[in-house]
């Protein structure tokens, strides 16, 4: 999920391989839209100040598919912050810088989202030290706050020092100077292990799993994890993908296969047990909110300030 829409080539490929996805009637962009609206809508029914993130996926921000045009205002009314990945490294590779056209593309969506009121946080996938160095200081001239993610799994607190780190307690994304990315916490044995790991550490906010080994954090394990080693408090953002379904999850069952159940698509050959979904099927959406079982609530009622949903930009897959 992280292509450039080069326009010309996108076109190309309509004109000579038919769509096997396409279906009649279908707006993928406004189904996605729909959505985030409905989880913001009741997750801020329950807790107004419950952070709503999102991941990728910034054209859908415009009604228009221009960055100037028409802003889709209930959607943007529904989320508190915008999530990009590789805007300055690691697009076409890691550790490598991203080419300027794709990050100008890039820049010229999430500078909207920014006069709009709106907080990005992006992650940089980088280990050199004049490469992190050098993201730091293009995210922070464009004003946005910035991870350089050493590990492109997402499984290690980098050893490179926090960039703006402060003893403040943090309660608002607004406040957020910094933050630490991390939802692959295998290489961690136990959830002591992992806690213990992050409370050693300064971030202003953590973006992690609901989920170790298996396991879900307790609401009392969540709130040591908002204590920063230096006493400030923090907040912390449960990662939630909501345009794929992963086989790895509390409500996989081992008899699904792609078309049964009907939203259930092909696996994603980037990602091992990570399928694409029909996002727009109310079944699959009983599935991520709506519900006192639902993931959304499991997340809430864990305590975690709010959440992280990835996979926005699966609409290109379908268009």
């Amino acid at each position: 999920m992280r292509g450039f829409p080069f326009v010309a080539i996108v076109l190309l490929i309509i004109l000579l391989i038919p769509s096997c996805h396409k279906e009649s009637g279908i707006d993928y962009r406004q189904e996605m839209r729909d959505f985030v609206v409905a989880i913001s809508k009741e997750a801020k029914s329950r807790r107004p100040d419950f952070a709503i993130i999102v991941q990728n996926g910034v054209e859908i921000i415009s009604m228009t598919d221009d960055p100037n045009g028409r802003i889709a205002s209930e959607y943007i009314s529904a989320i508190d912050g915008q999530g990009q990945e590789d805007l300055f490294f690691g697009y076409a590779k890691d550790d490598k810088a991203t080419a300027s056209r794709v990050s100008d593309y890039l820049k010229s969506y999430l500078s909207r989202l920014k006069n709009e009121g709106k907080e990005v946080f992006v992650t940089d996938y980088c280990s050199a030290t004049e490469n992190i160095e050098l993201s730091r200081q293009l995210n922070s001239s464009s004003g946005f706050v910035s991870f350089q993610a050493t590990s492109r799994n997402l499984d290690v607190i980098p050893p490179t020092g926090i960039q703006n780190e402060n003893a403040d307690t943090v309660c608002s994304l607004r406040m957020v100077k910094n933050f630490l990315y991390i939802i692959d916490p295998e290489q961690f044995a136990t959830k002591q292990q992992f806690i213990d790991a992050v409370c050693g550490t300064n971030y202003d906010m953590v973006i992690m799993d609901l989920f170790l080994d298996g396991s879900e954090f307790t609401s009392d394990e969540i709130a040591r994890l908002h204590v920063k080693k230096n006493g400030g408090m923090r907040m912390v953002v449960a990662y939630m993908s909501i345009g794929e379904a992963e086989d790895y999850r509390y409500y996989w069952d081992c008899s699904w296969k792609k078309g049964n159940p009907v939203w259930l698509d092909r696996e994603n050959p980037r990602w091992k047990g990570n399928y694409k979904v029909r996002y727009w099927n109310r079944e699959w959406q009983d599935i991520i909110f709506g519900n006192r079982d639902s993931y959304l609530s499991r997340i809430m009622d864990a305590g975690f300030d709010g959440v992280y949903l990835d996979i926005i930009d699966a609409f290109e897959f379908y268009e």
